[in-house]
């Protein structure tokens, strides 16, 4: 079993007994303030609990369910194949972190991330990865650009204007995508 240790965190896959915190989390409202706006409800949040497992099983990575050193929630970060329905439509790797609010404003999201892309680089090799982040959320726009995600476009993603970020695989890609 894959197991990412960082100064402050572990991540790890996904587990069925990750989802009574993971749940909590999302129903948060300020956890979905720039994820939708909507609290998740228990039954999505199985859903997307089976979901985050499912993908590891097909792809071989997916979502990391983060704890600290203590083994306390505190969120999830990592990769996984996507098909938004975006206005142009996007298919593609994407990445993705949202963290329990007691864990915001610590660095923690740019430490799991960074254990996250460097761990899927590692064992996957590095390919173009984007992001998609509301664009009032300058928290996470920050970690984007912390980590070389660099903006491309600003399509409507279910009616509301989004903004996709690519991490380029090559330092040329970069050079290209940020003129």
């Amino acid at each position: 079993m894959v197991e990412i240790r960082t100064q402050r965190l572990v991540l790890r896959p996904y587990a069925l007994t990750d989802f009574e915190e993971a749940a909590a989390m999302w129903a948060d409202p300020e956890v979905v303030r720039y994820v939708g706006g909507v609290p998740t409800t228990r039954e999505q949040a199985w859903q997307k609990t089976l979901r985050t497992i499912g993908l590891w099983t097909a792809y071989g990575f997916g979502m990391f369910a983060v704890r600290d050193h203590e083994g306390r929630w505190v969120g999830e970060v990592g990769v996984w194949e996507s098909k938004r329905d975006t206005e142009p439509p996007y298919e593609g790797l994407e990445a993705g972190w949202v963290l329990a609010p007691w864990a915001h404003g610590q660095g923690l999201a740019s430490e799991a991330l960074s254990a996250a892309l460097d761990w899927f680089d590692r064992t996957h090799g590095p390919r173009d990865i984007m992001c998609m982040i509301d664009p009032p959320n300058a928290p996470s726009r920050r970690v984007a650009a912390k980590h070389g995600f660099v903006e491309v476009s600003r399509p409507r993603y279910r009616d509301v204007e989004v903004i996709l970020f690519t991490r380029p695989s090559t330092p040329d890609r970069a050079s290209r995508a940020s003129s």
